[in-house]
C-alpha cells in the first residue's frame, strides 16, 4: 500500500468499512453454525426417543449409535460420545414442552446449554440463565459460576428496590434492571491463613470492585473515588464509576458500610445531576445509581426515592456466608471498615471435551 493510500482519509473510511464488514459476517456465520449445531442436535435426542419408542429398543442402542457415529465422523468437532448422544436425549425431552425455550437454547453454544442442563432444574431458572447468558455474553465459566453463586435467587426473585420505572424510558428502565442485582455476595474473598486486618480490608476493596464488574456484558471500570467538581467549586468524589457500552450510560456507585440511610438517595441525586450536566457526552443516557450497603429497609428506601427524579437503585451486599474461624473477631467495626475502604478505593489494583 502507498503512503498515499495509508493517509488518505477516503481510503481509511474504505478500509474500516471493508474490517467492519468482515467481522460482523463472521460474527453472523459463527451464530449461524451455533444454531445449526444446536438444531442437530435437538433432532438426534427427538430421532433417538421416537426410534426407541417405534422400535422398541432399549439403552444399548444409544452405546451402539455412538460407537457407529464416532467410527464413520473421526476428528469431526462434534460430539457423538455416549454420554454427549444421551445429553441430546434429555435435551430435547426436557424441553419439549417449552417452545419459548427453543429461540433461547438454539442462541447459545452446547457448552452453555449444558452447564444449564446440568446444574439447573426449575424452569424459570433455567429460564433466567438461559436469558442472561444470551444477553450478557456469558462464558461457561462465568455462566458457571454465577449459577454456583444463586444468581437466580438473589436477581430474579427478590423486587429490586429503585425507581427506574419512574425515571427511566421503559426500554431502558428495563434493561437498568436485568443490569442490577438486588444482593451482591461477597462469598469469598480467597483468604487461606490468617491475616492481618488491613489484609483483608485490600481483600475486601477488590472482591467489592470484582463483584461490581458482574453487573453485566457491556460495563466498563472507568475509575476509583472520581472527582468532579461543582460549578460552586465544591469537590465530590464518587466512590465508583463505571459506564454501560449497550445502556449507553454513566453509573455511580456508592459503598456503604452499614445500614441504608435516607440521606444517602439525596447525595446520590446530587452525584447524578452533576454527572449528566458536566460529565455525560450529548449521544449518552440519563446516569444511574447504585447505592451497596450491608443492610436496608424497604420501607425506608421506598420513602427515599420517592420523588427523586434521578434513576437510583439501591441493593446490599453481603460480605461472607461463612467467615473461616482464623479470622472471627478479627474484623473491624463497620465504622473503621468504611473509612478503610473508601480510603482504599483509590488503589487500583471445559466441559467434557466429548461436550465442546
Amino acid at each position: 500500500m502507498s503512503l498515499s493510500h495509508s493517509t488518505d482519509t477516503n481510503y481509511v473510511k474504505f478500509l474500516e468499512t471493508t474490517k467492519n464488514k468482515i467481522l460482523s459476517t463472521r460474527v453472523r456465520i459463527a451464530k449461524a453454525a451455533c444454531q445449526e449445531q444446536i438444531s442437530l442436535y435437538w433432532w438426534i435426542g427427538k430421532h433417538i426417543i421416537d426410534s426407541q419408542e417405534k422400535y422398541g429398543w432399549g439403552k444399548s442402542i444409544v452405546e451402539t449409535l455412538a460407537k457407529d457415529l464416532s467410527k464413520f465422523f473421526q476428528g469431526s468437532t462434534y460430539g457423538f460420545s455416549a454420554r454427549n448422544l444421551w445429553d441430546m436425549r434429555r435435551f430435547y425431552l426436557e424441553y419439549k414442552e417449552f417452545p419459548d425455550l427453543r429461540q433461547l437454547v438454539a442462541d447459545l453454544p452446547w457448552g452453555q446449554n449444558l452447564v444449564v442442563l446440568n446444574k439447573v432444574k426449575n424452569i424459570e431458572a433455567r429460564r433466567y440463565y438461559l436469558e442472561a447468558a444470551r444477553q450478557m455474553g456469558w462464558t461457561r465459566d462465568i455462566l458457571t459460576l454465577q449459577i454456583n453463586s444463586n444468581a437466580f435467587e438473589r436477581h430474579a426473585l427478590p423486587k429490586k428496590l429503585h425507581n427506574f420505572e419512574q425515571a427511566l424510558p421503559k426500554h431502558l428502565a428495563e434493561q437498568a434492571d436485568r443490569s442490577m442485582k438486588d444482593i451482591y455476595m461477597l462469598d469469598t474473598l480467597g483468604l487461606t491463613r490468617p491475616m492481618l486486618e488491613a489484609e483483608v480490608e485490600a481483600g475486601m476493596v477488590n472482591k467489592i470492585k470484582d463483584i461490581l464488574l458482574e453487573l453485566g456484558y457491556g460495563f466498563t471500570f472507568v475509575g476509583n473515588q472520581y472527582r468532579i467538581v461543582a460549578p460552586s467549586k465544591t469537590e465530590s468524589f464518587i466512590d465508583l464509576l463505571f459506564f454501560n457500552r449497550h445502556l449507553r450510560l454513566l453509573v455511580a456507585v456508592e459503598i456503604k458500610m452499614g445500614k441504608f440511610k435516607p440521606e444517602y438517595a439525596g447525595k446520590m441525586n446530587y452525584y447524578l445531576n452533576l454527572l449528566d450536566d458536566l460529565v455525560k457526552e450529548e449521544w449518552e443516557n440519563p446516569s444511574i445509581g447504585i447505592i451497596l450497603c450491608t443492610e436496608r429497609n424497604h420501607i425506608d428506601v421506598e420513602y427515599a426515592l420517592r420523588g427523586i427524579e434521578k434513576p437510583v437503585g439501591v441493593s446490599e451486599f453481603r460480605l461472607t456466608r461463612t467467615l473461616p474461624e482464623e479470622l472471627s473477631g478479627k474484623l473491624p467495626d463497620a465504622a473503621l471498615l468504611e473509612t478503610e475502604i473508601l480510603k482504599g478505593l483509590g488503589t487500583p489494583d471445559d466441559i467434557d471435551p466429548d461436550h465442546s
